[in-house]
């Protein structure tokens, strides 16, 4: 068993020149709202899951991007929302929300 049940990496990258970036699409904050929707439902730590920022994903021309390891599913989103069904649907529930996903 892995230490974490699922790994959420968010695309926090920042580009300078002109190509589109996550960080323009608010993924610092949206991770921050990931982490503490995640903890105040009890998901958070060992055998659960664990949100982390990363680097360039080198997705972001697909819009706001996050992966969900081990699966290894790319979702994007717009809003808290989004961000919503993915944790009650993928990370609680275990289905893969395909509206989202990339």
């Amino acid at each position: 068993m892995s230490y974490y049940q699922h790994h959420v990496f968010f695309c926090c990258n920042q580009r300078d020149d002109g190509r589109p970036c996550c960080a323009a699409k608010d993924a610092s904050a949206l991770r921050d709202y990931a982490k503490q929707r995640i903890k105040q439902a009890g998901l958070a730590g060992e055998g659960k899951v664990r949100v982390n920022q990363a680097g360039c994903l080198d997705r972001c021309e697909e819009g706001p991007c996050i992966v969900v390891y081990p699966e290894a599913v790319w979702y994007t989103y717009i809003d808290r929302s989004d961000i919503d069904e993915i944790i009650d649907t993928h990370l609680r529930d275990g289905r893969v929300v395909e509206r989202l996903r990339i």
